[in-house]
């Protein structure tokens, strides 16, 4: 029954007798969630979601763009309601925004023309409390999260760090017993970031807030081991749970411990193989129309080619290592691994990848030899360039308008994945000579 206290688990997963575990806070159960699509039938977003976060504990939810993060997290502050399956906050369905649930966005998303404690007070909007009260929360929420002295500041005046910092007060001011966040700290540097996550983690720690427990949207595998004591893996297309792994790691946590970095090499195991099923799979099938392209330009894998063949990898590497070698996040190689594995330039194996035998020619060919590959390529593997060629050879005046293929893509994909998509497909195919695009007239061409 929701709200009842369970078994508690000892760490491998068998009932502990004598001892029950604290009720989960927030429930997800088998929630699934569909949007219309042009044509009026359902696009599945999320399928058969299951979720406890209980108190005490900090849940990751880890994927690609595109699996579904986001909106999972929505469910869970009432601002979507699932097409199937129910969401329940402390044992009652959540019908909407719940008192007691608060949400940290990955944008400011601040006012302007507002000071730091004017902000902050916008989270007892309605409280029902009086202009005093208010004023002695959002103090207190501001001394706590380290601004006093800043709260007659504008956003203006504030860095970035300082303005999520804003974000953050504005959230616990209501006194929340469940915090989510949305990839609070992925518009930061690298600094900032490190500094708020820690000061965010011994607020947890020293229980300087009402905040029982905590579910957290990211796409940063070590930010995940670093903060969550379980996480969830999430898989596109439908998003659904893809494998889940305990965090038995005492806090703080060395990002140099052999046991963090094990913990760190299975989650990028279990990512880069999702990416090879999910592109590999999609890329042989010549009739997936729909299928969903990564935000990755043309320009953009061509030197990721050159720095994969290059002396230091020789056409194979972790990625993890080349992610050191381009001085980039590990994360941010996800989107072009998959593209290459997607066009056979790569091959996609556990953590590494490894250029095929075109992938090798590439990075050895001329400008005008990689066009010729790269073209015949995209022709073969991506079935959206495919057809739009093939239209445009159908019609005597060899244009169409992009509407046409807008509407075709989401009768397949989500609007925001078919325009992600669309915008791929003009890169590549404009790369590879196959025809022009007008973004004037909206236009395509010869």
């Amino acid at each position: 029954m929701p709200g009842l206290a369970q078994p508690a688990m000892t760490p491998d997963g068998t009932k502990q007798p004598g001892l029950t575990a604290p009720a989960p806070v927030l429930e997800l159960d088998q929630v699934g969630i569909s949007f219309a699509r042009s044509s009026g039938e359902p696009l599945p977003v999320l399928d058969d979601i299951d979720v406890a976060l209980r108190e005490g504990e900090i849940l990751g939810l880890l994927g690609r763009s595109g699996s579904g993060k986001s909106t999972l997290l929505r469910v869970a502050a009432g601002l979507v309601r699932p097409t199937a399956g129910r969401a329940l906050y402390r044992g009652a369905p959540l019908e909407g925004p719940a008192e007691g649930i608060a949400v940290v966005f990955q944008t400011f998303a601040l006012y302007p023309w507002l000071t730091v404690l004017a902000n902050v007070e916008l989270g007892l909007d309605a409280s029902g409390l009086k202009p005093d009260a208010v004023r002695a929360r959002a103090m207190s929420a501001i001394e706590m999260i380290g601004l006093d002295g800043f709260e007659s500041a504008f956003p203006r005046e504030l860095s970035g760090g300082m303005r999520q910092r804003v974000g953050f007060a504005r959230a616990l001011v209501s006194g929340p017993k469940l915090l989510l966040m949305d990839e609070p700290f992925s518009a930061l540097d690298v600094l900032t970031a490190e500094t708020l996550r820690s000061d965010f983690l011994d607020l947890w720690a020293q229980r300087q807030t009402a905040i029982e427990a905590v579910l957290m949207v990211t796409h940063n595998i070590e930010e995940a081991v670093l903060m969550c004591d379980r996480i969830h893996v999430l898989g596109g297309h439908p998003g659904h749970v893809v494998a889940t792994l305990k965090v038995p790691l005492a806090r703080p946590r060395n990002r140099l411990d052999p046991a963090f970095r094990a913990i760190v090499d299975t989650l990028y195991g279990i990512l880069t193989a999702r990416l090879a099923e999910s592109a590999g799979g999609a890329g042989t099938a010549r009739g997936a129309f729909g299928l969903r392209l990564p935000a990755v330009s043309s320009h953009r894998l061509v030197g990721f080619i050159g720095a994969l063949a290059a002396a230091a990898h020789e056409g194979h590497a972790e990625l993890a290592a080349l992610a050191a070698t381009l001085m980039v996040k590990p994360d941010e190689l996800f989107p072009v691994a998959a593209a290459l594995h997607l066009l056979a330039f790569a091959e996609l194996e556990e953590r590494t990848i490894k250029l095929t035998a075109a992938g090798r020619m590439f990075a050895l060919a001329d400008d005008s030899e990689r066009k010729r590959l790269f073209r015949e390529h995209v022709l073969q593997f991506v079935p959206l360039v495919a057809h739009i060629r093939e239209v445009l050879d159908e019609r005597e005046v060899h244009r169409a308008p992009r509407a046409r293929f807008e509407l075709e893509l989401e009768d397949h994909l989500h609007r925001a994945d078919a325009e992600t998509t669309l915008r791929t497909a003009i890169d590549w195919g404009r790369y590879a000579g196959l025809f022009s695009y007008d973004d004037h007239s909206r236009t395509f061409g010869d």
